[in-house]
C-alpha cells in the first residue's frame, strides 16, 4: 500500500452562492490524496499499472469548471469521480477557496472528503 498526493492544483472557479461569485469568480486549490495498492507498479515500472496524475488533474479541472453554489458539492463531484477511476483505493480530496466574501480578514475556507 502506498498514497499519492498531488498537491496544489490552482484553479480559477465560480462556485459560490453569491452574484459576484459567479460573475468574477476567485482562486481555489485542490489537493487530492489516494492510497491504494502500487505493488504492480512498483515491481513494471508501468504507468498502466499505477494511479495517473494527469487522469487526477483532468478529473478535477473538468469538475471544477461546473458551477456549484457550495465547495462541498464541487468537493463531492471531485470525489465521486476518482473512486469511479480508482476503483479500491481510499481517496481524501480538500478543496479551499480563497478570499471567501466574508466580512472579516479569512484567508481560505476548505472542505475536505474522503471515502
Amino acid at each position: 500500500m502506498g498514497i499519492i498526493n498531488v498537491s496544489g492544483i490552482r484553479l480559477h472557479a465560480y462556485h459560490g452562492c453569491l452574484p459576484e461569485e459567479a460573475r468574477l469568480g476567485t482562486e481555489y486549490r485542490v489537493d487530492i490524496s489516494v492510497n491504494t495498492d502500487f505493488s504492480a507498479s512498483e515491481k513494471s515500472d508501468q504507468l498502466s499499472d499505477t494511479v495517473d496524475y494527469c487522469d487526477i488533474y483532468a478529473i478535477v479541472k473538468t469538475e471544477m469548471e461546473i458551477r456549484s453554489k457550495l465547495i462541498e458539492h464541487v468537493c463531492r463531484r471531485i470525489l465521486d469521480k476518482l473512486v469511479h477511476q480508482f476503483a479500491g483505493a481510499r481517496i481524501e480530496v480538500k478543496v479551499t477557496k480563497f478570499r471567501p466574501p466574508i466580512q472579516g480578514d479569512v484567508e481560505s475556507v476548505s472542505v475536505v472528503l474522503h471515502n
